[in-house]
């Protein structure tokens, strides 16, 4: 662990990266104090009363926030936030919890972002890791966050780590042993002044910090990511994948099902027969497996690893078959991009279920594979309206909903024997659930009731 100048820390934000953080304050010996401007739910409440956490709720008090040495930020509460811009005003550091936490391990690091397939890609690295006999912590953006991981870093070896634009925006010394960009399309736009180019730059913030001696692995099929990166310095090494070219290092697709990876003075290894199917799912398994061997976890563990990986739950997950009738669980879906993969993933017809908070989102990429594939629309939020002015005579029917349950049994009433109910949001889920996993969690719930 590092010496930092730290010895009181404020935090604000109670979810899982902010109780987090309190918690491995309080572990290191820090002055800690968290500031929630809603209500905790009592699954952090409680940890941070176990812990003798000093903490309040709905309301900040600023004295007590700006009397830190430094301010962390969990990735929910919004830069333009009142107390986040008293406390820049102010003069004091704001950082993440990422940055914090990397403060205080000195073990390899992992780090995946990403528009699209972060997730798929943060836990198939970390099932490879596992299965290569390297004690590993996964976490991050998903499960455990990163602070809460290193309380225990005496446990690991490395660290796979799955990391949101909003975790890397407080992020400014955070160095990853292997970085990786999965790909860059339009997506929480509402947080980045509707500029695209303030998203992207958000992104490019996972290698701001790596050395000459780190890795930086990145999709050469991606134009939005081949087009920027000679905009950002980039002092690590550059290891493409790629579906469309062979580069001279890296990994690319031979065919649906098998890939190769070449790295600098390591054997080639090819991969065939990989589970997860789809173009996508190639991506990052290319991905993974060049952070694998970059790692010199042996080529058969890896190719164990790639052959019993199960996927991700609420990503394209089966829900079950009523009445011959598939429901797609996909509600990890919160941009349009996902959905574009979601819809060109199925053959049959789809009663597409989608909505939720919209986040700025441009829909006009969908209408081809809508047009082709999609035989009904149920929309599912509060508001509805940008869905239905988008879509209206674009399906033969489309319905307004505003409960899982009445979604799950519209659809079903709308679908016919062969046909696919896939949710697939594109949007944000907070108008109606607590977050993507109890979306989904309702979605099967519903299903089960048919």
């Amino acid at each position: 662990m590092r010496d930092t100048e730290f010895k009181k820390i404020a935090i604000i934000g109670a979810g899982e990266s902010g109780t987090g953080a309190a918690l491995l304050g309080k572990h290191l010996g820090l002055d800690v104090y968290l500031s929630d401007a809603g209500k905790v739910s009592e699954k952090y409440a409680s940890k941070l009363r176990n812990a003798q956490i000093d903490f309040e709720e709905g309301r900040h008090d600023l004295d007590r926030i700006l009397a830190a040495d430094v301010v962390i930020k969990s990735p929910g509460v919004p830069d333009k936030a009142p107390v986040v811009k008293k406390a820049l005003v102010a003069g004091k550091k704001v950082i993440s919890e990422i940055e914090f936490a990397s403060l205080y391990t000195h073990k390899p690091i992992v780090a995946i972002t990403g528009t699209n397939g972060k997730t798929t890609t943060t836990s198939l690295t970390g099932h490879i890791f596992l299965k290569g006999g390297v004690k590993t912590g996964i976490g991050g953006n998903i499960g455990k966050s990163f602070a809460e991981l290193v309380i225990d870093d005496h446990l690991y070896e490395a660290y796979v780590l799955e990391v949101s634009s909003f975790q890397l925006d407080g992020c400014y010394t955070f160095a990853p042993d292997v970085a990786i960009l999965t790909n860059i399309t339009p997506d929480h736009l509402d947080r980045y002044d509707y500029k695209f180019e303030n998203y992207i730059a958000s992104k490019f913030r996972i290698t701001q910090a790596q050395r000459e001696d780190q890795v930086f692995v990145y999709c050469a099929d991606d134009p939005v990511t081949v087009t920027y990166m000679p905009k950002f310095l980039i002092r690590a090494r550059k290891i493409p994948f790629s579906a469309q070219v062979e580069p001279e290092e890296g990994a690319y697709l031979v065919k649906e099902i098998e890939f190769i990876v070449k790295i600098k003075n390591m054997e080639t290894m090819v991969i065939k027969e990989f589970k997860l199917k789809g173009t996508h799912n190639a991506y990052n398994s290319m991905a993974a497996a060049i952070a694998a061997r970059i790692h010199e976890i042996r080529q058969e563990k890896i190719k164990e690893a790639f052959s019993d990986f199960e996927g991700v739950e609420h990503r394209l997950e089966h829900a079950g078959t009523i009445g011959g009738i598939d429901f797609i669980n996909d509600s990890k879906a919160t941009n349009v991009n996902s959905v574009l993969y979601a819809l060109g993933s199925i053959k049959r017809p789809i009663v597409w279920i989608a909505g939720g908070v919209d986040k700025g989102n441009d829909y006009s990429a969908l209408h081809p594979l809508v047009k082709e594939r999609v035989k009904a629309i149920v929309c599912l939020g509060k508001d509805n309206s940008k869905l239905l002015d988008e879509f209206t005579g674009m399906v033969n029917v489309i319905a307004d909903t505003h409960s899982m349950e009445q979604a799950v049994k519209t659809a079903y009433s709308l679908a016919s024997k062969g046909d696919v109910v896939l949710l697939s949001p594109a949007c944000a889920s907070f108008d109606l659930f607590e977050n993507y996993e109890d979306r989904g969690n309702q979605f099967k719930y519903w299903v089960r009731q048919l």
